[in-house]
């Protein structure tokens, strides 16, 4: 008599008994999987260069997640490609937890629009985890150039066709740049760097006319009077620069440009380990020390739980996407 004939032979109680040990078997087997994660060091893949605002803000948030969960979460910086290197690096890691993804829109709404054969989809090789926050640009200008308003920047270029220059340390900086130039009808010649650094440090200079850069990035020369703000990215002013006007009040009424900013791990990551993750990155934001930290890197930071952040990638792919094909920037 086989096994499967001995089976059938088992009373129903005996058979219900078999089943419920092994449930209860395999509740703690995962029960001891979440409560010894995690038992090691993570670490938190960054798709920029150190100084840049993704690696600002990342930083604060490793510090505090590692101190919740009582690990140390290391940085680690893998630029380039507009973030299509780190981006592909995390899809090929284990999803097992311990390899996560601090990015934003370059990675997963614009590169795939941006570049030819991006080697991963945004969507299918990746597990969202939480929603970190927004980090507005400023529309940025070389102070001893003759304009200090949009409207003013935008006749100087009319008057001046071919003679204005944008740069761009990353895709935001792409879109931003390239949106204005086409609905302003600017015919400006784009300079693209690997990074935002290199590009402001060439807009000090005086060797390109204008960017969109992050706030964390802009702001010490904003400050210092190296470089002159005309505007954030947004339709409406943010709360975090209320000084400075909209694109809507130069005129811009369909200009509405944020980066945002989010964590990710390797497609088919556990459920569990997921909502363990989610559950510290809000706790982090909702510590209101930990916000104005990032406040005044210009970030502003929210969050919610994974499905909403899931669905909000998808809907940002088909947005960026739009962006893109207007202004004619992509594939490169």
């Amino acid at each position: 008599m086989t096994f499967k004939k001995k089976n059938r032979l088992l009373s129903l109680p005996a058979r219900l008994k078999t089943i419920l040990a092994g449930s209860a078997a395999m509740l703690l087997l995962t029960g001891n999987a979440l409560a010894q994660y995690p038992d090691r060091p993570i670490t938190l893949i960054v798709p920029f260069p150190a100084g840049s605002g993704t690696d600002a803000v990342g930083r604060i948030f490793a510090e505090e997640i590692g101190k919740r969960v009582g690990q140390t979460i290391i940085v680690e910086n893998r630029p380039g490609a507009n973030a299509t290197i780190a981006a592909n690096y995390v899809k090929r890691a284990a999803p097992d937890g311990y390899t996560l993804f601090v990015t934003t829109n370059t990675s997963h709404s614009a590169a795939p629009w941006l570049m030819k054969n991006v080697p991963y989809d945004p969507v299918k090789d990746f597990t969202p985890i939480a929603r970190g926050g927004n980090l507005p640009f400023i529309l940025v200008t070389n102070p001893d150039r003759p304009y200090s308003t949009v409207e003013q920047m935008l006749q100087y270029a009319k008057d001046n066709p071919g003679q204005i220059t944008y740069a761009s340390g990353n895709s935001t900086g792409i879109v931003a740049g390239g949106t204005l130039d086409f609905q302003a009808g600017m015919k400006a010649l784009h300079v693209p760097y690997k990074g935002t650094p290199q590009a402001l440090t060439d807009l000090v200079a005086g060797q390109v006319d204008f960017m969109f850069t992050d706030v964390t990035s802009g702001l010490p020369f904003i400050n210092s009077g190296r470089l002159k703000a005309l505007a954030v990215s947004t339709a409406k002013r943010s709360a975090l620069l209320p000084d400075l006007p909209a694109m809507e009040e130069a005129g811009l009424s369909d200009f509405d440009i944020t980066s945002w900013n989010g964590f990710f791990g390797p497609a088919g990551m556990d459920p569990e380990r997921v909502q363990l993750l989610n559950r510290t990155i809000n706790e982090v934001i909702q510590d209101d020390a930990v916000r104005q930290r990032l406040a005044q890197l210009g970030f502003d930071a929210f969050s919610g739980p994974p499905e909403e952040f899931a669905q909000f990638v998808q809907e940002q792919y088909t947005l960026w996407g739009k962006l893109i094909t207007d202004a004619k920037l992509g594939p490169q």
